[in-house]
């Protein structure tokens, strides 16, 4: 393996929702100012020809777009294992409102419990974003996710030799902010 490969990760910008509220697989649009900057941003440190994979979810895509449209020479494709995981009932709903018992029942068995009754597991989320991870790692090329805060801690979490987090503590709690860039190599 190439140990000189990078992978890029991005979040999208900021989205159209009052703070405070789960929106994970929920469809929502960037800010368009805030999505512009990081664009521009984003287009004056990626490299040349980089091969760049997006979430299908709009606030990535929207992102995406206005970097293509600065930088033409990326290859972009949609990559649907890049999404954010899904919450389930507490989509859309302000993280306050959620009992602290459902939220409890979760943690306590948080890799596999499903969050908001129906939602993804971090176990799925932890195996798509590997599978992902794992074809990245294969390519020895440099590459681009523009994608979510789910992902990029689990891709943190991978490239660490971590398949699965035993619990809730073991999730990585770094600042991700939106519209910035992380730097994982395999």
């Amino acid at each position: 393996m190439n140990n000189d490969s990078r992978l890029l990760l991005v979040r999208h910008a900021p989205v159209l929702i009052e703070k405070g509220v789960c929106y994970g697989a929920t469809d929502l649009p960037a800010d368009g100012a805030a999505n512009a900057e990081a664009a521009a941003r984003l287009a004056e440190r990626v490299p040349e020809g980089l091969v760049v994979r997006v979430s299908p979810l709009l606030r990535c895509q929207q992102l995406a777009r206005s970097l293509q449209a600065l930088r033409p020479d990326l290859s972009f494709s949609d990559d649907p294992r890049l999404r954010e995981m899904d919450f389930g009932a507490w989509e859309g709903k302000p993280w306050a409102d959620i009992p602290q018992a459902e939220f409890d029942r979760w943690l306590s068995d948080f890799s596999h419990a499903r969050p908001g009754g129906e939602g993804e597991t971090v176990a799925a989320l932890m195996d798509r974003v590997a599978q992902a991870w794992s074809e990245w790692c294969s390519s020895e090329v440099d590459a681009l996710w523009i994608t979510h805060a789910g992902v990029m801690r689990a891709s943190i979490l991978l490239s660490k030799g971590v398949n699965l987090p035993a619990t809730a503590a073991d999730w990585p709690a770094v600042d991700l902010p939106f519209g910035q860039t992380l730097e994982l190599r395999p």
